[in-house]
């Protein structure tokens, strides 16, 4: 049978057109039983998160009290409010010091723990429960417990620095313009370094043995196995425990509602616990959808950040 060619010097004829492209709702109505299952988690998300974050702006501009009948449209006012505001500007740079000074240090103090408990020793089981039960302790619980603790009067702390002659009166812990940040800080940091070994650990039994090997055979240290290999394959682990500490960090209130009622002074004041004061204190709710706003916006930038350097790193 005779073929047809194309003439020498010109290029065959293809056809090039392309499928019809359904529109958005097609594809819908065609996916839809698949949406009738994720209706509920669509409506209870529509409801109660994002109904109520869209209220939470109508409110900003507002002079919105709870227990006042009117209501009165007020504009930017409580934008402005806000940036003026010298105790929202405390209560911003007490967040960030808190922020700092428990990430990095629960982080590392978990690193540690895991390095330790990750070797064959007698009994980490036990160790490992032991490190992580403040973890599933009711935060409430032990922010009691730790106020008992720093108590001026009768809590151990301040007995057993008196017996071993390591200070010569009784510590405010509490009520101390410089020491209420760091022992709340310290709380926190027990209470969540037994997740960051967890974590660790995870990371730590997911690293191939014979990365191990192949250094020691290489003349390689403990310590230079520790910086080129332990370190490098944890970079998962560590960047996914910053995220959710400064996440979490950033809206830290139960222990500061619990030990400290943001004194002395306001020197513990942060920010959750500063627009829960402006809601149900002051009952403004104007002014403390206005705060939670800026909190929002302070998340969104820092998730933003980490995001941008997380990309940055898996090049």
């Amino acid at each position: 049978m005779a073929t047809v060619s194309a003439p020498v010097g010109e290029r065959p004829k293809r056809d090039v057109r392309r499928p019809k492209r359904q529109g958005l709702f097609h594809r819908m109505w065609r996916e839809r039983s698949a949406y009738l299952f994720i209706a509920p988690g669509i409506i209870i998300f529509t409801a109660f998160t994002f109904a109520a974050f869209a209220f939470a702006i109508y409110l900003t501009f507002h002079r919105w009290s709870i227990i006042e009948p009117d209501k009165p449209y007020v504009g930017t006012a409580n934008y402005e409010d806000a940036l003026q505001d010298e105790r929202f500007g405390q209560a911003i740079f007490n967040t960030v010091y808190f922020t700092g000074g428990t990430v990095l240090f629960t982080m590392a103090i978990g690193l540690l723990l895991a390095l330790l408990l990750n070797q064959p020793l007698r009994g980490r089981g036990l160790l490992r429960t032991a490190y992580y039960l403040p973890v599933i302790t009711p935060f409430v619980v032990a922010a009691i417990l730790w106020k008992w603790l720093y108590n001026g009067d009768f809590g151990l702390f301040n007995y057993y620095l008196l017996k071993g002659h390591i200070i010569d009166e009784p510590l405010l812990w509490l009520s101390s313009k410089t020491l209420a940040m760091p022992a709340v800080m310290l709380m926190t940091i027990w209470a969540g370094v037994g997740f960051s070994m967890v974590v660790y650990l995870a990371g730590l039994q997911a690293i191939p043995e014979e990365l191990y090997e192949s250094a020691k055979m290489d003349g390689a240290g403990t310590l230079a196995r520790l910086w080129y290999i332990t370190i490098p394959m944890l970079r998962p682990s560590t960047l996914f425990l910053l995220v959710l500490g400064i996440v979490g960090s950033l809206q830290v209130f139960t222990q500061i509602f619990v030990m400290t009622s943001g004194g002395p002074v306001n020197r513990t004041t942060t920010m959750v616990y500063y627009m829960y004061l402006w809601g149900f204190k002051y009952y403004d709710m104007g002014y403390a959808s206005t705060l939670a706003i800026a909190l929002f916006v302070m998340l969104l930038a820092f998730t933003a950040l980490q995001l941008r350097l997380i990309r940055q790193a898996d090049r």
